[in-house]
Formats: C-alpha cells, structure tokens, sequence
C-alpha cells in the first residue's frame, strides 16, 4: 500500500512536511515551501486574547499570520509535534510543543493543532492551547 492509498500515512506526511517548513520559515527562510503546502482557501483558527488570535481567512492571511507569529518571536519560534492522532477522514490532530523567546523570555507552551486536509494541502488547522491563560499571557 502505498502513502496515496493510506489517508493515515498521507496525513502523518503531509503534517512532517508542514512542520518541517514551519520551522524553516519561523528561523527566517522564504515563504514559497509553505505556501505550496497550505490550500488557496485555507482557514486558521487561533483562539484566545492576544496579538496573534482570530480567525485567518485565505492563503494570504494565514501567510501573514505565519509572518507576525515570526517578527514577534524574533525568529526564535520553534515547533515540535510529539504525539499525532489520525483518522480514517481528513482530519489529523497534532500535541505539539512550542518555544519562543519574547519580549527577552524564553517561553514555552503546548497546543493541540487539528488540521484539516484535502487533497495533500492543509485546508484548515484549528490551534487549541492546553493552558489557554498561559498561551494569552505568552502571546500578549
């Protein structure tokens, strides 16, 4: 069986490739890799009340997300997926560690991340902090 034939294995991939650009992208590389990952109509959720939370609409908005959540963590924003949750739908969910410095502080905080998959590009991702006082106060 190959990783087309297997939505499990095509998600777990798809998934390590998004992170794998994140991280790239978060350290100050080009935009291009993650672009080609994410859906023209891609849709990112981040809840809370802090300066990177709402609701981002369209490939655009979610790359100047990505972009903010970079300047703001002067590029010290890092992402480690350690367990990962799939299906046999579209759907994959990912326990993930985050670390940052801002503001001077090293912080560090961890969310589950569900994303949505069509077609090999993540279609949406709904980001859900553990400690969600913590995330807001990390995130102000």
């Amino acid at each position: 069986m190959t990783s087309s034939e297997d939505p499990a294995t095509e998600a777990r991939e798809t998934l390590s490739r998004l992170h794998a650009v994140q991280r790239d992208f978060y350290a100050g590389g080009a935009d291009h890799r993650l672009r080609e990952l994410l859906a023209d109509d891609v849709v990112w959720y981040v809840p809370g009340r802090n300066r990177i939370a709402g609701r981002y609409e369209g490939i655009d908005q979610v790359m100047a997300y990505f972009g903010r959540r970079r300047e703001l963590a002067s590029r010290t924003f890092v992402m480690r997926a350690s367990e990962i949750l799939v299906g046999e739908g579209d759907h994959v969910a990912a326990l993930t560690e985050g670390r940052a410095t801002l503001g001077g502080v090293e912080r560090h905080w961890w969310t589950v991340g569900l994303y949505r998959i069509r077609d090999g590009l993540i279609a949406a991702c709904w980001l859900l902090p553990l400690d969600i006082d913590e995330f807001d106060r990390i995130w102000r």
